[in-house]
């Protein structure tokens, strides 16, 4: 692992490290953030996952979680959304595919299948790396996420629901196999047997019997993207189903962009804090 950056906010530290990655053939780039209590003990970690075009540094740079963090003793670990280098597959000028869209899935087609590998970095490989790393209680871990990110939260809680405590989301993509953003990229990632999509879609996979403890979902109502790209009904149906407790806040006048979700983010560490004893 290298060090890119660390800068001292909060009384912790907020870094940038890089390394190696095998599981996506690249070197990738992750933001964690320490809190002051890490000095005497490990401290819980909250994992978020960002949304399209995004690297790890829109949260770092706009999500405002610091200061909270810092105050409730929680280890904060941000992720890149794709892997990158001049050798991996993209599609230039198509920002809901390729590199910045790796939608947290293990893609299974040619020519991605070779770094497009997000659900195992993000759920194998990284926390390998932050365990053996950082001053962590991996006994207690949350996930949450935006957009693209809270899809890949919401589906990596309900197939780990032994390993996090808690899953929460911005304006996620709640039924992504027919969402106008990530159905072509399913195809070209997946193949065009939608069944194989299945087990990277919230709502399909509580219709396939995954379960998760509660879901805290915040959405905006002025979402340019709420009708065609999120469907937040579909997963409040989805829920209701299988008697999962949801709470769906619809926040009136609100977008999709960082002045939303840094409005709200105190609240979601707040939850995921109570939930993780810290």
């Amino acid at each position: 692992m290298k060090t890119v950056s660390t800068e001292k906010s909060h009384g912790g530290v907020q870094g940038v490290y890089s390394h190696v990655s095998d599981t996506c053939g690249c070197e990738m780039t992750f933001a964690v953030f320490v809190p002051p209590q890490a000095a005497e003990r490990p401290c819980p970690v909250v994992w978020y996952l960002s949304g399209l075009t995004c690297t790890h540094a829109n949260v770092m740079e706009k999500g405002e979680y610091r200061r909270l963090a810092a105050e409730l003793g929680l280890v904060v670990v941000c992720p890149d959304t794709s892997p990158r280098g001049d050798h991996v597959p993209d599609e230039a000028g198509n920002w809901q595919f390729g590199k910045g869209a790796g939608f947290y899935l293990d893609a299974t087609e040619a020519p991605f299948a070779a770094n497009y590998r997000m659900y195992s970095y993000v759920t194998e490989e990284l926390p390998r790396l932050i365990e053996a790393e950082f001053p962590v209680d991996a006994g207690r871990q949350a996930i949450f996420g935006h957009s693209m990110g809270g899809h890949g939260a919401l589906t990596i809680a309900l197939k780990n629901p032994g390993r996090f405590r808690s899953c929460s989301a911005f304006a996620p993509i709640c039924h992504p196999s027919v969402s106008e953003w990530s159905a072509p990229a399913f195809t070209k990632y997946l193949g065009p047997e939608e069944s194989r999509w299945r087990a990277y879609d919230a709502s399909l996979l509580i219709e396939d019997g995954h379960r998760f403890s509660e879901f805290l979902v915040d959405q905006g109502t002025a979402d340019t993207f709420l009708e065609d790209g999120l469907r937040p009904e579909a997963l409040r149906g989805a829920c209701q189903e299988a008697g999962i407790p949801l709470t769906l806040r619809m926040q009136e006048g609100y977008g999709h962009s960082y002045f939303f979700i840094s409005t709200f983010m105190e609240d979601h560490l707040r939850w995921h804090a109570e939930r993780l004893g810290a």
